[in-house]
């Protein structure tokens, strides 16, 4: 019988860096699928910054901590190879909490076939966490409304790129923030958006003012970090602050500090935060507002892909790194 690899958590991040010392990799034998079961090979990964607060003993965070022991968290695609479940057949590609490992044996729960014409990539890149977080963070809580003016960080980023798209669509003036001029020549030459912002060499307040004459009205944060002070300063009455991610932060020993509530009592300004978790029963309807947007080839993508279970670590890096030019995904 052959054998199939799985990466375990061993040890928790003290010092919020990402390293082998966490984890140890363990080989055992391809198990085989028992009645209503099914047997999946994983092909692609999704590795993603939460990843770090999965590994942190964090009990109170949306999702509970991965176990000590336990295979590392993540979503992934895979192909069904074995099959004694009624809903699926060998063949299929499927999408869910896949782990990080090569094989595992499913029950479905949890788990969506890809449907013609969505390629592995697209699933991961568009209809998982990426795309289902930009929608639920945009219109449940973001409430665009065009013409107005929507700011969002880590704008080349899984999320921030959708976000942007969204917006574009949607007759909103759109302004990313990143941290390179390849990054930014993307967003506006390729993604449409109407402005970037390079936080590692840009005057920040001097371009913010510049590309946005009318001020802020949505600002959707994903990276924290000093831009986010002057985001906060631009602000309309009524405006409303999505906040997403905080990148920047989650490694360092000393958060950021956050900016005075003074202009949220004068502007009238909502701040929300939110976490996929607590919308998961509004999937169906999340995709059903998305979809039409990839349908009428509104959303652009691109993966930054690392292959072999060995390099998780090294992508997962990049991304805290800023050195992904895409929603980094690891081919097994």
């Amino acid at each position: 019988m052959s054998n199939y690899h799985e990466v375990v958590l061993v040890q928790r991040p003290t010092d919020g860096k990402i390293g082998p010392h966490l984890f140890e990799t363990n080989s055992k034998p391809i198990p085989s699928p028992g009645e209503g079961e099914m047997l999946i090979k994983q092909t692609h990964m999704s590795l993603d910054p939460a990843m770090l607060g999965w590994m942190s003993d964090d009990r109170e965070s949306y999702i509970p901590p991965v176990e000590l022991g336990e295979v590392m968290r993540s979503s992934g695609v895979g192909e069904v190879v074995e099959s004694n479940h009624s809903d699926f057949k060998v063949g299929d590609k499927v999408m869910g909490m896949t782990g990080w490992r090569e094989y595992l044996v499913s029950d479905g729960q949890g788990f969506n076939k890809l449907q013609p014409g969505v390629s592995e990539e697209m699933a991961l890149c568009v209809f998982a966490l990426p795309g289902l977080t930009a929608t639920t963070g945009l219109y449940s809580f973001g409430e665009p409304k065009k013409g107005e003016t929507l700011v969002v960080t880590g704008a080349a980023g899984s999320v921030g790129s959708i976000v942007g798209q969204l917006a574009k669509a949607d007759g909103l003036r759109v302004i990313g923030v990143v941290g390179t001029d390849e990054k930014a020549d993307w967003i506006v030459n390729d993604l449409g958006f109407d402005g970037a912002i390079n936080y590692k060499k840009d005057d920040l307040a001097a371009k913010l003012a510049e590309l946005t004459p009318d001020k802020v009205d949505v600002f959707f944060e994903n990276t924290g970090g000093p831009i986010q002070q002057h985001i906060f300063n631009r602000m309309n009455a009524h405006g409303r602050i999505v906040v997403c991610g905080m990148i920047a932060d989650y490694q360092s020993e000393k958060p950021s500090p956050g900016p005075n509530w003074i202009p949220l009592i004068k502007k009238r300004i909502n701040v929300r935060g939110f976490a996929m978790p607590d919308h998961w029963d509004e999937i169906p309807q999340l995709l059903g507002k998305l979809t039409p947007y990839v349908q009428q080839g509104k959303i652009k993508y691109r993966a930054h892909t690392v292959e072999g279970l060995e390099n998780a670590i090294k992508g997962l890096n990049m991304l805290f790194e800023g050195k992904n030019t895409g929603k980094m995904l690891l081919k097994l």
